[in-house]
């Protein structure tokens, strides 16, 4: 059975947004690029939100056809394609291709998607993310922390009412600065 695993990018203060929603601090250059490539090829589909499905199908479902995209940003863009996509919304009446809308977060629908998925779910979104850990169903915590503060903005982890131990099975650092700290449930 797949697993839920949440891949997300912070500022080393704990954001995963701007106040305006930007993320044009993350610092993803091609060995960064890489990694992520290897790591979401090997999962069976992509589980987002909303504002996160609309966020990567508006630029990744066209990337390549652009001839300044080269190298792993290409590649991310075939693989974007081809995995399924499940966009949690209530208000998303219709998703592109290869993806499915589902209205609410039912912990045995998600079962019922890791054992149709044995490579694992790709998690993103912190909104959707806190829904799935009030529910205690992320498996794995793929954090990469990039070497910036930026001051203010929307916090990766809201509140919640939930303690998860959690077991660190990796560290790894790139070239950029940008660490990955990958914990698993215990």
């Amino acid at each position: 059975m797949g697993k839920i695993v949440l891949f997300m990018s912070v500022s080393l203060d704990g954001f995963m947004e701007g106040p305006h929603r930007e993320i044009d601090w993350h610092r993803v250059d091609d060995e960064l690029h890489s990694h992520f490539n290897e790591q979401l090829a090997g999962m069976g589909a992509f589980v987002e939100g909303r504002v996160t499905y609309e966020l990567m199908e508006g630029f990744w479902s066209t990337a390549d056809s652009d001839p300044a995209i080269t190298g792993p940003m290409r590649e991310f863009a075939g693989i974007w394609r081809e995995r399924p996509k499940y966009v949690f919304s209530s208000t998303l009446q219709e998703a592109g291709g290869n993806a499915t809308v589902i209205r609410d977060v039912d912990p045995e629908d998600i079962e019922a998607l890791k054992r149709q998925h044995p490579g694992g779910l790709a998690l993103g979104g912190a909104d959707l993310a806190a829904a799935f850990r009030r529910l205690d169903l992320i498996d794995e915590y793929r954090i990469y922390v990039h070497p910036v503060l930026i001051g203010r903005g929307k916090p990766l982890f809201q509140d919640a009412d939930t303690t998860t131990g959690l077991r660190l099975v990796e560290t790894r650092a790139f070239g950029n600065g940008v660490v990955l700290l990958r914990y698993e449930r215990e």
